[in-house]
C-alpha cells in the first residue's frame, strides 16, 4: 500500500475543510429560517392581543388587519423593500457578494449610504439559499413593523387606508432605515467614519422594528383622532375597556416565544453560541417587564389589571431586543424592569396630556421602548461580544464601561428615526387620506361596529339561525306562531 503523497493529502485536507465550510453554512441558514418561521408566528400573537385588547364589534376588522399585512408586507417587500434595505449589504451567508449596489453620497468627505439598489424582486441571477435565506428573515422582521400601528388606529381606520398605507411601510419606510442600520448604511458605519464606537448597534430591532413601528403608531394616532367618545367634552377620559382579556394573555405568550427567533435568531448563526446568552437575556427581560408593570400599577392604581402586565411583558421584550447580545444578565433583568414601569408611565403620559389614543398602547410599548432599548445598549454594552461588529475592531462597549461614543451612536441613531419616520409617516398618511377621500371611517360605522360596514361579517355572530319545525308552538289566543326558546349546551 503506497503512502499518499502531499499533493495528495493537500487535496483531502482542503476537500474536508470545504465540506465542514459548507455544513456549517447550511446550519446557519437553517436556524436563520427556523427563527424567521418563529417570528411569523408572532402575527398570531400580535392579532390575538390588538384585538383582546379593543371592542368586540370591531373584532373582525382587527384581526383583518394583522392578517393581510402579512400578505402586503411580503408583496410589498419583494417587489421594492428588500432590494432597498438589503441591496447594498455584500456578502450573505458565505456567497460572492450578490447584493453588493448601494447608493452612496459623500458629505464632510466620508461615504453615506442611503440604501440598496440590487435584489429587487429577486432576480434568478441572486436568487441563491443565501440571499433566500436573508429575504425571508428580513421580511419577517419587517412585517412585525408594519403590523404595530394597526393597534394604534384600531377601531376607526378605514381598511383601503391600512391597506395602501401598509404598502408604505413595506416598501419605503421601513426598508431604507433598515439599510442605514443593517443593510451597510450610514449609521451603521458612525464608528469607522467618524469613531463613535461601532456605529449605531441595533442587534435585533429595538430602533429598526419597533421604534419604527411605535413612531408611526403615534403619528397616526394623533393624524386619525381619538375614537369616538374617549375624551368627553370638559377633556375627561372616557375608558374603553378591552373586550377580551384571555386573548390578551395568549397573544403575549405566543409572542414571547416567537422572541426567541426575533433575538436568538439574529446571530444568524447556528454555530454561533453566543445565541445561548441572547434567549436567557430575552427572557429574564420579559419577566422583569411584566413584574415590574405589576409592582407599578398595583402602587399606582391598586389593581393588577391583566393587560398592563401583558403589555410590561412585551416592553421588557422591545427593549433588551438591541443590546441582548451585549450585556449582562443582572443588566438584562434592570433593562426589562425599567421598561415595564415606563410603558406604564408613557402609555399614561400620551393618553392624558397628550390626548392621544393608542387602543392597545404600541406607542409605549413600541416606540418609547424601542428608544430605550437602544440607549440601555450604550449605557450597559460589557465588551464582551461585537469584535469587528460594523467593521470596527473590538468589542462592543458601553457607556458606563468606558466608551461614551457609543452610546452618542445610539442617540444619533434614536434621532434620525424620529426624524425620518416621523416625516415620512405624517406624509405617506396625508397622501393616503388624499387618494381615499379620508383614513377614518364614518362616525356611524365607527359607533356602530367596523365588522359589517367595513368587512361584510362580524367576528362574533349572534344569529343562531331559524329555529327547526318541532320548536314552534301556537298562541292559543292570538293564533301567532311564537318560538320557543330552548337551552343548548
Amino acid at each position: 500500500m503506497t503512502e499518499p503523497t502531499l499533493t495528495e493529502l493537500a487535496k483531502t485536507v482542503a476537500d474536508q475543510a470545504k465540506s465542514i465550510g459548507d455544513t456549517q453554512i447550511a446550519l446557519n441558514i437553517v436556524w436563520t429560517c427556523i427563527a424567521g418561521f418563529l417570528v411569523m408566528f408572532m402575527q398570531a400573537g400580535f392579532a390575538l392581543v390588538e384585538t383582546g385588547l379593543t371592542r368586540a364589534k370591531n373584532a373582525a376588522h382587527t384581526m383583518a388587519m394583522n392578517f393581510l399585512v402579512y400578505s402586503i408586507g411580503i408583496i410589498g417587500f419583494y417587489f421594492v423593500g428588500f432590494g432597498l434595505q438589503m441591496g447594498g449589504v455584500g456578502s450573505v451567508f458565505g456567497e460572492q457578494p450578490l447584493l453588493a449596489n448601494e447608493f452612496t453620497i459623500t458629505l464632510f468627505g466620508k461615504p453615506f449610504g442611503l440604501f440598496g439598489t440590487s435584489g429587487f424582486m429577486l432576480p434568478t441571477s441572486m436568487f441563491t439559499a443565501g440571499v433566500a435565506a436573508t429575504f425571508l428573515f428580513q421580511m419577517v422582521f419587517m412585517d412585525t413593523t408594519a403590523t404595530i400601528p394597526t393597534g394604534a388606529a384600531a377601531e376607526r381606520w378605514k381598511f383601503v387606508s391600512f391597506v395602501i398605507f401598509s404598502f408604505f411601510i413595506s416598501t419605503i419606510i421601513y426598508p431604507v432605515y433598515a439599510n442605514w442600520v443593517w443593510g451597510g448604511g450610514w449609521l451603521s458605519q458612525l464608528g469607522a467614519n467618524f469613531g463613535l464606537g461601532h456605529g449605531h448597534v441595533d442587534f435585533a430591532g429595538s430602533s429598526v422594528v419597533h421604534m419604527c413601528g411605535g413612531v408611526a403608531a403615534i403619528v397616526l394616532a394623533k393624524m386619525i383622532g381619538p375614537r369616538a367618545g374617549k375624551y368627553r367634552p370638559d377633556g375627561s377620559i372616557h375608558p374603553i375597556a378591552p373586550h377580551s382579556i384571555p386573548q390578551v394573555m395568549l397573544g403575549t405568550f405566543i409572542l414571547a416565544f416567537g422572541w426567541f427567533g426575533f433575538n436568538a435568531g439574529s446571530t444568524l448563526s447556528g454555530m454561533d453560541t453566543r445565541l445561548a446568552v441572547v434567549a436567557t437575556n430575552t427572557m429574564i427581560a420579559s419577566a422583569t417587564g411584566a413584574f415590574g408593570a405589576y409592582l407599578y400599577v398595583v402602587f399606582r392604581f391598586g389593581k393588577p389589571d391583566p393587560s398592563w402586565l401583558a403589555n410590561g411583558m412585551l416592553a421588557g421584550l422591545v427593549a433588551i431586543t438591541a443590546p441582548c447580545a451585549f450585556v449582562a444578565s443582572w443588566a438584562a433583568a434592570l433593562i426589562g424592569l425599567i421598561a415595564g414601569v415606563l410603558v406604564v408611565v408613557a402609555a399614561v403620559f400620551i393618553d392624558t396630556k397628550l390626548k392621544i389614543d393608542d387602543p392597545v398602547g404600541a406607542s409605549a410599548v413600541h416606540g418609547v421602548n424601542g428608544a430605550w432599548g437602544v440607549l440601555s445598549l450604550g449605557l450597559f454594552a460589557n465588551g464582551t461580544y461585537g469584535d469587528g461588529f460594523n467593521g470596527v475592531k473590538g468589542t462592543v462597549t458601553g457607556l458606563f464601561y468606558g466608551d461614551a461614543s457609543q452610546f452618542l451612536a445610539e442617540v444619533v441613531g434614536v434621532a434620525a428615526n424620529l426624524v425620518y419616520v416621523g416625516l415620512m409617516a405624517a406624509g405617506c398618511f396625508w397622501l393616503v387620506g388624499k387618494l381615499v377621500r379620508g383614513n377614518r371611517v364614518a362616525l356611524e360605522d365607527e359607533v356602530n361596529g367596523l365588522d359589517m360596514p367595513e368587512m361584510g361579517v362580524q367576528g362574533y355572530s349572534t344569529d343562531i339561525g331559524p329555529l327547526p319545525p318541532a320548536h314552534a308552538t301556537k298562541d292559543a289566543a292570538s293564533g301567532a306562531a311564537v318560538a320557543k326558546a330552548v337551552p343548548s349546551f
